[in-house]
């Protein structure tokens, strides 16, 4: 080899299909422990998702992953804001990377895709609700553009321990 760096493998975001919601599901178990990026306490199972998975419409509220070397490394979402008609062009959006991916620009990746994407969808505005103290999210979000629109203070308990909730947003149009 000569003396210049391997390039890593590109990422690859493309649509989540039925036989990703395993590691999907994967992927978002490994984040419950941190008590960082959810507020869900125990594992959830491949079958409690199906109908979550089923609801992502690829046209309008679609899943991506994102791929490197042939492997799913973490996904984003894109769901309703609010089941009432008048907020059919706000979304809420979550990422989740596996951990060994965390750190390596796949969540940035992901979320200019999801940017890229968003008027095809008909999506003006953007919600990426997060811990308080989730620095990573909040970040990478605020990188992009998202400002805080809202903290709700301590309403989610954690092992004890309450927990600010940060909603950021972004207006697209």
């Amino acid at each position: 080899m000569s003396g210049a760096e391997r390039q890593p493998e590109a990422a690859l975001v493309r649509q989540a299909l039925a036989p990703d919601l395993p590691r999907i599901v994967e992927i978002y178990n490994a984040s419950i422990p941190s008590r960082c990026s959810t507020a869900d306490l125990e594992p959830v199972t491949v079958r409690s998702r199906v109908a979550w998975f089923a609801l992502h419409d690829p046209a309008r509220r679609p899943i991506w992953v994102v791929e490197q070397a042939g492997g799913v490394l973490g996904w984003l979402s894109i769901s309703d804001y609010y089941g009432r008609p008048a907020y059919h062009a706000t979304v809420e959006i979550g990422i989740y990377l596996a951990p060994e991916a965390q750190g390596r620009g796949l969540g940035r990746r992901l979320l200019e895709h999801a940017l890229a994407e968003a008027p095809g969808l008909g999506i003006r505005s953007m919600l990426w609700i997060t811990f308080a103290e989730n620095d990573a999210s909040v970040s990478l979000a605020t990188r992009y553009g998202f400002e805080r629109w809202g903290l709700l203070p301590r309403v989610t308990e954690l092992d004890g321990v309450r927990r600010d909730v940060e909603i950021l947003g972004l207006e697209l149009s």
